[in-house]
C-alpha cells in the first residue's frame, strides 16, 4: 500500500464525503418538481419524466465505466471529470427551461454518482489501514444522506424560490468542491494495467440502457408495447453475449470470473434489493403526505412538509454511518448486513400500523432510512474483502449499479401500484390507502429477500475483514 499522503486522512474523508452527498442531492431535487414541469417547460407529462429516467440510465452506463476508468488513468483525475460533468449539467439546468436542455444537463448530474465509488477506492489507497472501513462506510451512505436531504432541500426551494435556484446553487457547490478535490484529495499510484475495454463498454452501455428503459418507461409505454418488447428483447440478447465476452477478454471492462465469487454476487444481488427498499421509502412517504383528507387518509400535507418528513432519516443517516463502521470492525460487515437488512424489514413493518398520522409516518419513514444507512455503509466493505486491490473502483462502481438498478425498478414498481389502485373521493381519483400498504410489504419483502442473500455470503472474522481492507 503506497504510503499515507501529508494530506489529513480526515480532511480527504470530509471532502470526498462533500463530493458523495452532492451527487446524490443532484439525483433526487428535481423529484418535487415534477409535477409542476409540464407547466414550466410547455410539455406533456411523460414526456418531464425523462428528467428523473435520464439520471438513472446515465448514472447506471457511466459508474462502472468510469470505475473502471478510475483505476486505470487515475481515481482522482477520473473523479474531477464527473464533478466537472456535474457543474456544466447543472448551469445548463439553471439558464434553461428547454426540456431537451434539461434532460441533457440533468444526464450530466445523473453520471457524476460514479464519484461515490471513486471516492470509496480512493480512501482505500490513501488512508491508514485502520481507518479504511469507518472512511468508506461514511463514504458510501452518502448516497442515502444525500438522496434522503435532496428531496426536502428541493421542497423548500421550489415552495418559496424561483426553481432555477436550486440548479444555480448546485452549480456554485460543485465549482467549490471541485476546487477543494484538485486541491486536497491526493492521486493514487495504484493502476490496473492493459488497455480499456471499449467494446465491453459499448456493450454494457447497451444492456443497461435496453434494461433500464424497459423497466422505467415501460408502464407509461404499455407492457405490451412495440419498444418496450424490443428492448426486454434487445437486453435478454446482448447481456448474455456481453457476459460471454467479458469471459473471453484478457482485460475485461468487469471481471465477471470475480462477480460471480459468492460473496461478491450475493453483495451485489444484496444491494440491488436494499436499494429496492431505500426509494419505495422515499417515493411513498413524498406522496402519502400530500393526499387530500377527502380520501379518508391523507393529512392534506403541503409539498414542503412532505420532504420534511424524510429529513430525520437523513439525520439518523449522518448518525448511524460512523456507527455501523465501529460494528462492521469489531462483529464483521456480514453481521453488520445483515443487522441492517432486519431493520429495513421491521421499518416497512411499522409502517403498515403507522401511516395514519404524520408522527407516525415519520417514525416509519426513519426507521427504514436507519436500516438503510447501516446498509448502505457497510456494502463496501464486502465488495473490497473480495476483490483485488487494484479492481476496487470498478467493483464498487458495480455495487453501486446495483443499486441504481434497484431504485429503477422500484421506481416502476410503485409507480404502476399507486396507478391502477385507486378510488375516487369527492371527485378526486387518489390511491387507495391500500395501495400504499401493497407498496410497504413489496419493500419489506425485498429487504427480508437481502436478508437472506446477505445470510449467503461466506462469513469471515473481523480482523480478515480490517487486513482484507488494507492490503494492496
Amino acid at each position: 500500500m503506497p504510503a499515507v499522503p501529508e494530506r489529513h486522512p480526515r480532511l480527504i474523508l470530509g471532502m470526498l464525503s462533500c463530493c458523495g452527498v452532492l451527487v446524490a442531492i443532484m439525483q433526487t431535487i428535481i423529484v418535487p418538481l415534477l409535477p409542476s414541469l409540464p407547466r414550466l417547460t410547455h410539455s406533456g407529462a411523460d414526456d418531464v419524466s425523462w428528467t428523473v429516467t435520464i439520471t438513472l440510465l446515465t448514472g447506471a452506463v457511466f459508474t462502472p465505466l468510469l470505475g473502471r476508468a478510475g483505476d486505470m488513468y487515475g481515481k482522482r483525475r477520473v473523479l474531477l471529470t464527473a464533478l466537472v460533468g456535474m457543474v456544466i449539467g447543472s448551469l445548463m439546468c439553471a439558464t434553461s427551461s428547454d426540456l431537451l436542455t434539461l434532460i441533457i444537463g440533468r444526464g450530466l448530474q445523473g453520471a457524476a454518482v460514479a464519484v461515490v465509488p471513486l471516492g470509496i477506492s480512493i480512501l482505500r489507497d490513501v488512508v491508514p489501514p485502520e481507518r479504511v472501513i469507518p472512511s468508506i462506510a461514511i463514504m458510501s451512505a452518502t448516497l442515502g444522506v444525500g438522496a434522503a436531504f435532496g428531496i426536502p432541500i428541493a421542497t423548500a426551494v421550489i415552495e418559496y424560490t424561483e426553481w432555477h435556484t436550486m440548479f444555480w446553487v448546485s452549480a456554485a457547490l460543485g465549482v467549490i468542491v471541485v476546487i477543494a478535490v484538485a486541491l486536497i484529495v491526493p492521486e493514487s499510484t495504484l493502476r490496473t494495467r492493459g488497455r480499456f475495454d471499449v467494446p465491453g463498454a459499448l456493450g454494457l452501455s447497451a444492456f443497461l440502457a435496453c434494461l433500464l428503459l424497459v423497466v422505467s418507461k415501460g408502464s407509461s409505454w404499455g407492457w405490451d408495447s412495440p419498444a418496450t418488447l424490443w428492448l426486454a428483447a434487445a437486453a435478454v440478447i446482448v447481456g448474455p453475449l456481453w457476459a460471454f465476452y467479458q469471459l473471453r477478454v484478457s482485460a475485461p471492462l468487469v471481471d465477471v470470473a470475480v462477480s460471480i465469487r459468492p460473496a461478491v454476487l450475493f453483495t451485489n444481488l444484496s444491494a440491488l434489493l436494499i436499494g429496492f427498499a431505500f426509494y419505495a421509502n422515499s417515493l411513498a412517504t413524498a406522496q402519502l403526505v400530500q393526499e387530500p383528507a377527502s380520501t379518508g387518509y391523507g393529512l392534506g400535507a403541503s409539498i414542503f412538509v412532505s420532504g420534511l418528513c424524510l429529513l430525520p432519516g437523513g439525520v439518523a443517516m449522518v448518525i448511524l454511518s460512523p456507527v455501523s463502521a465501529r460494528l462492521s470492525a469489531a462483529r464483521g460487515p456480514r453481521f453488520t448486513l445483515t443487522l441492517a437488512t432486519v431493520i429495513l424489514a421491521v421499518g416497512y413493518a411499522v409502517r403498515l400500523f403507522t401511516s395514519d398520522s404524520l408522527a407516525g409516518i415519520i417514525v416509519g419513514a426513519t426507521v427504514v432510512a436507519s436500516g438503510t444507512a447501516v446498509a448502505y455503509s457497510t456494502l463496501p466493505a464486502l465488495i473490497m474483502q473480495a476483490v483485488p486491490v487494484t479492481e476496487t473502483a470498478a467493483a464498487n462502481g458495480l455495487n453501486t449499479l446495483m443499486r441504481t438498478i434497484g431504485q429503477a425498478v422500484c421506481s416502476a414498481i410503485v409507480a404502476t401500484v399507486l396507478a391502477h389502485l385507486v378510488a375516487v373521493h369527492a371527485g378526486h381519483s387518489a390511491p387507495t390507502l391500500g395501495a400504499y400498504y401493497l407498496v410497504f410489504v413489496i419493500a419489506g419483502a425485498a429487504a427480508l429477500g437481502a436478508l437472506v442473500l446477505t445470510l449467503l455470503i461466506p462469513a469471515k472474522r473481523p480482523a480478515r475483514v480490517l487486513a482484507g481492507a488494507g492490503a494492496s
